[in-house]
């Protein structure tokens, strides 16, 4: 098979998805390294966000949250529902005020043209029209109910209030039915009875739904009849059914919202005009059996509207509607504790209320752990997220070239061998074979030169001196165990991240660079334990006091006993020994002995242990965080028993430090082969 490769300038369209991935994996590092629990840290990093390579900043719950708090508090400051009874019953008063001046002038006009008759037929008109205004009831639809039977006397006013109950019955329609209120505005008789007959089949539907007996007509039956009155597009009756619950039970906050008698006064003005359409019993009957069938649907909720913008019944239910959606979101994002939790969030509903950019946000929250999953780095196993060793691998390189990238290519310099001799790396030079050498004939070379040497004759005779060997690379072996405090200082003091980052970078560079060469991990706390590089992304640090630094020892020596090369212990800590074991009572296993300050038994078997290592040809070469005078104190009697060297640095230099130290004293020998004496 022939591979081909095309390459083109990044023009913006390309995949990026693995440079995002390790820019997640790299924000999420530390929350993990931390506290040693991947499903914790996916929550706080969901908690956060982060950032892309290209700097866009995902919003994090905590963000998203934030911004809901804020847009509901501006929702309840900017309306005001009793605005919507003050509009309808200034414009009403402005109708009869209107009438009123109509028969006034009508009163006026019969006076002016001198005829008697006229003048008493308009005069027993005005007391009669006078009567009926006064007479009208005082409630919002009693006065809409009085005007409808009213003969106008003004053609102005008359041409108002036609106007005003028009409007009305699309504020009722879009009340009740947002996306209806062209349809039930409309009062053409033939669309009134379309409507009729539309509720009566929603009924039937959600009552033979209720009752578990098939549905009839069907949806699709329904839909083809009846589907331009719903312009939301359900595909299902469940979809219908939950869009008009929807809507109803915001319409069914606003009144709850509302004050008593403005609650009182709109919703029988609402249901008066409804009536009037004929559509009130089967309105109500949809809205008793959308409540049985969604009693979760926020029927009962309430706000506190505090602004001083009017808002029509329309608008009033626009506004409950968006704040229930509000809260219904904060309520979800409160509660999802994974990634996998956010999956079934509706990302329309998150722009329309919040906005494209947290909508996109909120998706790429979602897609965390997928996207982790997708790149092989996380596995979910018995309901939580557990590093693959492929994520433990890049982390580790992550912290390698993190640390790598902080240091100077002088502090640094290659990683090259100062000898050559036998080995096992072959190297792109030869030498002529001299006594002693491993046979390793580089044959093109060697056969040139018995060619040179005799000439173009046949056959070619080699002769000892045309051998020429190939030149190997030989690395001396070396082998490391690193000891990481693990005492309850190391968080408290901001060591801990650093100093797992450092181990893994460690374990990176040794597993990549130098593969023969042996790293072991100990992590010391009240007592020692061996530590799997594969476990060391979440190891924590121990919730116990104490710093068992002779029981390390013990397990670092013991691990290097049967371990050619140069041995050497790197030891990081930040505080002096305050704990060791003694044999127990009983003979069988031991038991720590802790006090702080220290006392000086502890100090005296740490050192005993220091000297055994010592004896072993174990070098110790320690590294203090933050020390203080009484652990300087300790450290250098461990350097006059062992000669190994002391550093001492801040956790930001930490990991340069190691790194530095371990390739700087990394023996590797070139051998060029000897001649027999």
């Amino acid at each position: 098979m022939t591979w081909r490769f095309d390459y083109r300038r990044w023009d913006g369209t390309q995949d990026s998805s693995v440079d995002d991935t390790d820019a997640v994996l790299s924000q999420l590092t530390d929350d993990l390294l931390a506290n040693g629990d991947l499903h914790e840290a996916l929550q706080r990093m969901l908690n956060r966000g982060w950032q892309t390579p290209d700097g866009e900043q995902v919003q994090g719950l905590r963000d998203l949250l934030d911004q809901l708090r804020l847009e509901r508090e501006e929702q309840l400051e900017r309306g005001d529902l009793g605005g919507a009874y003050r509009e309808v019953a200034a414009e009403l008063q402005q109708v009869l005020a209107e009438e009123r001046t109509g028969i006034e002038q009508l009163q006026a006009d019969a006076q002016a043209s001198g005829d008697q008759r006229r003048r008493e037929v308009t005069d027993e008109v005005a007391v009669e029209r006078r009567m009926q205004l006064d007479l009208l009831p005082s409630d919002l639809a009693g006065t809409v109910r009085g005007l409808q039977q009213y003969e106008f006397v003004s053609s102005e006013a008359r041409q108002h209030f036609e106007e005003l109950v028009e409007r009305l019955r699309e504020e009722v329609a879009r009340t009740y039915f947002e996306q209806m209120s062209d349809a039930l505005s409309d009062p053409d008789p033939a669309q009134l009875e379309r409507l009729r007959e539309a509720f009566d089949g929603l009924n039937r539907m959600v009552e033979q739904r209720e009752a578990g007996e098939p549905i009839d007509p069907s949806f699709e039956s329904f839909m083809e009849q009846f589907g331009d009155l719903f312009p939301g597009h359900p595909s299902t009756l469940d979809e219908l059914l939950e869009q008009l619950a929807a809507r109803m039970a915001a319409a069914q906050a606003m009144w709850n919202s509302m004050l008593p008698e403005q609650r009182a006064q709109l919703q029988g003005l609402a249901e008066s005009l409804l009536e009037d359409l004929d559509l009130r019993w089967q309105v109500d009957r949809l809205a008793g059996n959308l409540q049985k069938a969604f009693p979760q649907a926020g029927w009962e909720q309430r706000f506190r509207f505090s602004g001083d913008q009017p808002m029509g019944m329309g608008e009033g239910a626009d506004a409950a509607g968006r704040l229930r959606d509000l809260d219904d979101l904060e309520a979800y994002l409160r509660a999802a504790n994974s990634p996998a939790a956010l999956a079934e969030v509706d990302l329309d509903k998150v722009a329309r209320n919040l906005g494209e950019d947290a909508a996109r946000s909120l998706d790429r929250l979602a897609k965390l752990a997928k996207q982790l999953s997708d790149a092989g780095l996380i596995d979910q196993r018995e309901g939580r997220f557990e590093l693959t060793p492929k994520g433990i691998r890049r982390i580790g390189q992550q912290a390698l070239s993190d640390l790598f990238s902080q240091l100077t290519k002088d502090r640094v310099g290659s990683h090259a061998t100062t000898w050559v001799g036998t080995g096992h790396d072959r190297e792109e030079t030869t030498k002529p074979y001299e006594f002693g050498d491993p046979f390793n004939l580089d044959l093109s070379r060697t056969v040139h030169n018995a060619v040179r040497r005799a000439g173009s004759g046949v056959p070619v005779r080699l002769h000892p001196d045309d051998f020429e060997v190939i030149e190997t690379e030989a690395l001396a072996r070396s082998a490391t165990v690193l000891l990481l405090d693990l005492s309850l200082s190391m968080p408290m003091r901001d060591n801990f991240v650093p100093a797992k980052k450092m181990a893994m970078a460690l374990h990176m560079l040794i597993a990549s660079q130098f593969p023969r060469d042996y790293l072991g991990l100990v992590g010391f706390s009240e007592v020692a334990r061996v530590i799997e590089p594969e476990d060391l992304p979440t190891v924590s640090w121990d919730y116990v006091y104490g710093t068992n630094l002779q029981h390390g020892l013990i397990l670092a020596r013991k691990m290097l006993a049967h371990q050619p090369g140069t041995k050497q212990i790197i030891l990081v800590t930040d505080g002096e020994p305050t704990a060791h074991i003694v044999p127990s009572d009983g003979g069988v296993g031991y038991d720590v002995f802790f006090n702080y300050p220290p006392v000086p038994e502890t100090l005296e078997v740490t050192l005993a242990e220091v000297m055994r290592c010592t004896k072993a040809g174990i070098t110790i070469n320690t590294f203090l965080l933050d020390p203080d005078r009484s652990l300087r104190g300790f450290v250098e009697q461990l350097a006059r028993i062992n000669r190994g060297r002391t550093f001492a640095t801040s956790p930001g230099e930490l990991g340069d430090y190691v790194l530095v130290d371990f390739l700087k004293h990394k023996t590797t020998h070139r051998t060029r082969g000897r001649r027999a004496g």
